[in-house]
């Protein structure tokens, strides 16, 4: 389908036309499209993991103009040197380097599917409640507020987590501050998480609804292009309320099929479990465009290790015992190179509104040599452990017009 779309262009217009990565206020669909077709999982790159200046060199050679879960917090959200505010005072700092280097980047940030108690220690700052609306109190975050009333999801990532209500006032008032942070130090992108994991009494999504509506009031006036891009994992397919798509794109884990006859083999196939292939659902954009099927992006997805990481068999969602990065990883130099046009491939012949997220930087758990990082980088002083896949992502790009 990608391809009779260029033919036809090509054949209406005499020429391809080139990408645009222009916006302000909302983003038109080729504009979206353009950045999906250059998305690359560069985790944590604002908050100090890798070598800063070798990433902006990699991402200006590949030509990345969507650089994903560039800043998040998992848990610990007053713990220290990984506090909130110092975590967006070096993030923002580090954010205006990339856009000095390219002014077009777009810089993602999460809100993930927990909290600590650690919210306890964190003071509720009085321009969250202004904006929400909510008379000023001079307080805390509260952790028993964002949990479920159940206790559903309690210690679910650790003691003294949660996943949060987002029918629960506090969690919208916790996701406000998230999200406005986040736009305010130069991100212009912000990921949801499971966000289905969140809305089990928010089925009507009026909720999801207002804490999504409450970020982009914030980005038209102080985010860098007047617009926030939003997404969140969908195993349904994607959240539409009276056809409006909340979000505007989809993203979900690759499902790496694993094949036991082929040791240490993965393979892409619709169908596979949940995946998303085929079945992104469709409706009126937020920034009022419409679709049949939402574009969306697949990622290789981190979440742990089997208990017996490297064998097959351990379940549907492990790739030989490991999450998607770490199988990954662990493939040969070569293998790794050929697996990233294969599924680069498979994916956009498969489902015209699918792009792969490159992997860039992503954390690994259970690998037997016991890096805990993925780096595309090529191997050097700046990144002695990179594994080397941006020459091969830059050829694909390349060859992708």
């Amino acid at each position: 389908m990608r391809l009779l779309r260029l033919f036809l262009c090509i054949l209406l217009t005499g020429s391809v036309k080139a990408r645009d990565y222009t916006f302000d206020g909302s983003m038109p669909e080729p504009v979206l499209r353009s950045y999906l077709s250059r998305a690359m999982t560069q985790m944590y790159l604002l908050t100090g993991q890798g070598n800063l200046e070798d990433n902006i060199r990699m991402m200006k050679s590949t030509g990345v103009k969507f650089a994903g879960r560039a800043v998040h917090n998992w848990g610990r959200e007053q713990g220290g040197e990984s506090s909130m505010p110092k975590k967006l005072e070096r993030a923002k700092a580090d954010a205006a380097k990339i856009h000095a280097a390219d002014p077009e980047i777009i810089l993602q940030a999460c809100i993930f599917e927990i909290v600590s108690s650690d919210i306890n220690k964190l003071a509720v700052p009085a321009w969250v409640f202004e904006e929400l609306g909510l008379p000023v109190e001079a307080r805390n975050f509260r952790y028993d507020d964002i949990a479920y009333e159940n206790g559903g999801g309690r210690n679910q990532w650790g003691k003294d987590t949660c996943i949060p209500d987002v029918s629960r006032p506090e969690t919208r008032l916790w996701f406000h501050y998230l999200a406005a942070s986040y736009i305010d130090i130069g991100c212009e992108a912000i990921h949801f998480g499971q966000a289905e994991l969140m809305n089990r009494n928010d089925k009507e999504l009026v909720h999801w609804s207002s804490v999504l509506e409450h970020a982009r009031a914030h980005a038209k006036t102080h985010a860098r292009r007047h617009f926030v891009l939003c997404d969140a994992h969908v195993p349904s397919g994607g959240l539409v309320k009276n056809g409006k798509l909340l979000y505007d794109f989809h993203s979900f884990p690759l499902r790496i099929e694993e094949v036991p006859e082929r040791p240490r083999e993965g393979q892409l196939r619709v169908g596979f479990v949940d995946s998303i292939y085929g079945r992104s659902k469709g409706g009126i954009t937020p920034s009022g465009w419409k679709c049949e099927h939402l574009p969306y992006l697949v990622e290789l997805d981190n979440y742990g290790s089997s208990k017996q990481p490297g064998k097959a068999g351990q379940g549907v969602n492990w790739v030989w015992g490991w999450d998607e990065i770490t199988w990954f990883s662990q493939q040969t130099e070569e293998a790794r190179n050929a697996w990233l046009q294969y599924a680069w491939k498979w994916v956009s012949t498969t489902d015209a509104e699918g792009y792969l997220e490159m992997p860039g930087g992503r954390c690994l758990a259970g690998a037997p040599d016991k890096k805990w990082w993925y780096y595309v980088n090529r191997k050097s002083d700046a990144t002695p452990e990179g594994y080397g896949q941006e020459d091969t992502i830059r050829e694909i790009w390349a060859g992708d017009r």
